[in-house]
């Protein structure tokens, strides 16, 4: 409409410090102002992390656009001579293209592979639309290839390190059980305490468990704490003599009762006091 100032989306926008607004934008253009470029002169994000795209929903946004138009544009930066390379804005390209339209606004901006690979991860994930394994992956990406630390990254998403973590350790389950999440068989919060568990056996187990008896995440809790439980207690009576010879060989050398679980890789050592734990530091 006649008037109304066109703005940056809140993703990019949020990208963007008033440093990057004043040299990222190809010619020193306005943040307001954008091209109209033909479709078929831009290829896709290599960064893309969204693997899985609606087709219902992208078929709903043709619509939308047949009647409305393009309300927000899209982000690409040049690669050639009328040859562009799209950073964010891949629904709106696959639903234009479905509507029949060939040109599409465009925000042209001059960024190199990290800072392009950062924007696009950083711009779907604001849009709160990616299922966990795709954000779990975008932000190990953003950590491995853009060397950002997760208290940086909770920063600059306005997330606690906490929140970033637990989605990083959801790469650590089994593919079988990671596609479970995509496929919204099971929740985040089934899967977070799946990861507890060591035995791939047992996490398949429970998982297909989880599925077959639609077990709340109280109940696979409990579950899995039954199971821990267990194999704890297996785990102490079968130990060693070695071991049981060496946790009393600690116990006189820190003068503390001194606990080795080998399923767990621990070195429990008690406490009395403040003073008792300074004096155990001083002896390690």
């Amino acid at each position: 409409m006649k008037g109304k100032k066109k703005v940056l989306g809140r993703g990019l926008d949020a990208l963007l410090s008033k440093d990057d607004e004043k040299g990222v934008l190809e010619n020193q253009v306005s943040l307001s102002k954008f091209n109209e470029i033909e479709i078929n002169n831009i290829s896709p994000n290599p960064f893309q992390p969204r693997k899985k795209f609606n087709n219902k929903a992208i078929n709903e946004l043709a619509t939308s656009i047949k009647s409305q138009g393009i309300i927000q544009p899209i982000t690409v930066r040049r690669i050639s001579n009328n040859k562009y390379q799209l950073i964010t804005g891949e629904r709106r390209i696959r639903a234009s293209k479905i509507a029949g339209i060939k040109n599409i606004p465009a925000y042209i901006i001059k960024v190199n592979e990290e800072r392009m690979l950062e924007m696009g991860i950083i711009e779907n994930i604001q849009r709160e639309d990616l299922n966990s394994i795709e954000i779990a992956t975008s932000y190990k990406r953003l950590i491995d290839e853009c060397n950002i630390s997760q208290e940086d990254l909770g920063g600059r998403l306005g997330k606690d390190r906490s929140t970033i973590n637990n989605y990083l350790r959801l790469l650590k389950l089994p593919p079988f059980i990671q596609n479970g999440l995509i496929d919204d068989k099971i929740s985040m919060g089934h899967a977070r305490t799946l990861i507890t568990i060591n035995n791939l056996e047992s996490q398949l187990a429970i998982y297909k468990k989880i599925i077959s008896d639609k077990l709340s995440v109280r109940q696979v809790e409990t579950l899995v704490k039954k199971i821990n439980s267990i194999k704890e207690k297996i785990s102490i009576d079968r130990k060693s003599n070695e071991l049981i010879k060496m946790e009393s060989k600690l116990s006189s050398y820190f003068g503390t009762k001194v606990l080795i679980n080998n399923n767990k890789g621990q070195i429990i050592i008690s406490f009395e006091s403040i003073n008792d734990l300074n004096r155990i530091i001083d002896l390690l």
